[in-house]
């Protein structure tokens, strides 16, 4: 394994703070919000999603927009970030492999997380690159920025269809992370249990896999030229997003 590549949001930050914020502005209990989320996350829908029950008429990026301009946009500090983001960034790095962090995401967001001078080689957002997964132009420029072979490079997130499906039908290895909504409650899907080449509790799990990319792990799904096909063929969870 040359890179691995890290999803942003429940990945490496908790979105306890989005979701609040999101409650506050719309005049609701935060746990109305989150019980809402986590249905959308059930039904395999955007979690977005959970707004618009509350708001039928919404459009959210407009909504964020007046955020921002009521001065409560986006905020993000070390408090975000979950307590195995450092050590497990930090050893990947010690141990030589190339470390992306690269998931759905505003350019505020983006900033925000170079900010936090993590220990990573690069940095960068969706509304960076023009791209939001699960488009495949957004793998497409990670391939470009990856600096290895698609077989060796890991991508690594917690959500089925915006990380684990697109990753794999793009040829990249991949780990599904048991966290957050779309984790915990995917985690034991056929689809996710047979795409994933690796499913991991923590991040700081990763180093353990640095010699493994390139041969199939322990009670792995065969990682043969043909999986990508049955990837690509894949519904249900494939609607995610």
């Amino acid at each position: 394994m040359e890179t691995i590549v890290l999803d942003i949001g429940e990945t490496l930050v908790r979105d306890d703070r989005r979701w609040a914020s999101w409650a506050d502005w719309l005049g609701v209990p935060p746990h109305t919000l989150s019980a809402l989320v986590g249905a959308a996350v059930a039904q395999g829908r955007d979690a977005t999603d959970a707004l618009r029950v509350l708001r039928p008429d919404m459009d959210v990026e407009e909504a964020y927009r007046a955020r921002v301009a009521a001065g409560r946009g986006e905020h993000l500090d070390e408090s975000d970030l979950y307590q195995d983001v450092r050590p497990a960034l930090g050893e990947l790095r010690a141990a030589g492999i190339r470390v992306v962090v690269a998931g759905n995401g505003t350019v505020r967001a983006g900033e925000l997380l170079r900010g936090l001078d993590l220990p990573a080689d690069l940095v960068v957002t969706s509304d960076e690159w023009g791209a939001r997964k699960p488009d495949p132009e957004f793998f497409t420029r990670l391939a470009e920025v990856a600096g290895a072979a698609p077989e060796a490079t890991l991508y690594v997130g917690d959500h089925p269809a915006e990380d684990l499906f697109p990753a794999a039908a793009a040829g990249l290895r991949t780990a599904h992370l048991r966290r957050g909504p779309y984790g915990h409650w995917w985690a034991e899907h056929p689809d996710v249990v047979e795409t994933a080449d690796f499913r991991v509790d923590a991040l700081t799990e990763l180093v353990g896999l640095v010699g493994l990319v390139g041969s199939a792990a322990p009670g792995a799904p065969d990682a043969s030229p043909g999986k990508e096909d049955k990837v690509v063929r894949r519904g249900g969870l494939r609607s995610v997003r």
